[in-house]
């Protein structure tokens, strides 16, 4: 007959396997899209700071673009920003890479 203890830790396990099973399923798809968008970032770096965004950024604040254009990656923290939010995302995936290999999985 099982025990007070022994169903709690059969409870406690089984949260462990839900929450972990949905957040496989929550970031697989997500992984997927980054890896899809990875090369679009590498673009986006080069161009951030180039000569050729120097002049799109000046034609900018000369008015010299349709006022209708959408021109976020022409703000300086937008494209900053996602670089920088990018580059923490690789270090946390680092760090959890790492601790990941260092378990014992069966």
């Amino acid at each position: 007959m099982a025990n007070a203890k022994q169903i709690k830790r059969i409870e406690e396990m089984e949260r462990c396997l839900d929450r972990s099973r949905a957040a496989l399923d929550a970031l697989l798809p997500a992984l997927d899209e980054l890896e899809a968008a990875q090369k679009g970032l590498q673009k986006l770096s080069g161009y951030y700071g180039s000569e050729r965004w120097m002049q799109d950024f000046e034609d900018d604040e000369a008015g010299r673009l349709p006022a209708a254009l959408k021109r976020g990656v022409l703000s300086e923290d937008a494209v900053y920003d996602l670089l920088s939010d990018y580059r923490e995302l690789c270090r946390r995936l680092l760090r959890l890479v790492s601790e990941a290999l260092d378990m014992d999985f069966v």
